[in-house]
């Protein structure tokens, strides 16, 4: 199996579980008298099977993620790492930039003014350039993904 095939697995078993779970959720209680409409002895088996199954695939995905390298010979986990940085850069570039959008609430010149802390256009061309950065970096890691077998 390829490495991308195994995330799309992982990706379709974490909605397992949080379905499972919705569905324990929603028949833990019953009326005195009513039955639940499902068994939730056998939803909580159910659901702890696909986490087992779960565990048993992070730890192939992790495996791949140290061994698997990219074309100019990078680990994928160090470009995974990297990802992930430059994501929560751009997450607090993001919200540095949407924290300057106040609406004016001023009725005369005397009453207070919010001045942005922050050249936001300067902050958006560096949003601009982490998100392309990121882009060119999930291209190459989708590559090896789908080149990468485990």
């Amino acid at each position: 199996m390829k490495l991308a095939e195994a995330l799309l697995i992982r990706a379709d078993q974490k909605k397992k579980i949080l379905s499972l779970r919705e569905r324990i959720a929603q028949n833990a209680l019953a009326q005195e008298g009513d039955a639940p409409r499902e068994d939730v002895a056998k939803l909580i088996a159910e659901c702890f099977g696909v986490i087992a199954e779960q565990q048993q695939l992070i730890l192939q995905i992790d495996a791949a993620n140290a061994a698997a390298k990219l074309p100019d010979g990078r680990a994928l986990a160090q470009v995974l790492a990297a990802r992930d940085t430059l994501m929560q850069q751009h997450a607090t570039l993001k919200l540095a930039v949407e924290s300057t959008n106040k609406e004016s609430d001023r009725y005369s010149m005397r009453e207070i003014k919010w001045v942005p802390q922050l050249d936001v256009a300067a902050t958006q061309k560096q949003m601009e350039d982490l998100s392309r950065q990121i882009r060119e970096l999930n291209v190459q890691i989708q590559e090896t993904n789908w080149r990468f077998e485990i």
